[in-house]
Order: C-alpha cells, then structure tokens, then sequence
C-alpha cells in the first residue's frame, strides 16, 4: 500500500487498515514505544518524533502517512 507515493510497511498497513489517521495507542504499537512515551513527548514539545498530531475532542490522532515515513527513515 503506498499513500502519496511512500510504501507503507505492512505492519502499519494492518494497524492502520486503511484509515489516513490513527490514535495515540496505535501510533505507540507502530513505533515500538509505549503509549506514555508518546503522550510525555507531545507534552513536552508539542510533537513525537516529528509529528505533529491532529487533536479531535480528547484524542490525538497521529497521520499515518507521516508515520510511514518516520518508518521508511525519512525524518
């Protein structure tokens, strides 16, 4: 599957099942970190890793096409 003309890997892929966002426990399971190493960093800087979440109520929902990326080496 690629969006945007970058593969993304299968896993994310399955994570992801083919939506454009994901939420923070899901974005934590594709990155190999927990769930509160994701949630301190965007405390602390306002991002994780190089990405910006898009916040929807309480949530925080992370891009999954910037997340490939992230995945591909591309930050």
């Amino acid at each position: 599957m690629m969006i945007n003309q970058i593969p993304i890997p299968s896993a994310l892929a399955k994570i992801s099942a083919g939506r454009d966002f994901i939420n923070t426990g899901e974005y934590a399971h594709a990155v190999d970190r927990a769930n509160q190493t994701i949630r301190k960093n965007y405390c602390l800087t306002g991002e994780c890793y190089g990405i910006r979440p898009v916040k929807f109520g309480n949530r925080l929902l992370w891009s999954v096409a910037e997340i490939s990326k992230l995945l591909n080496g591309g930050f």
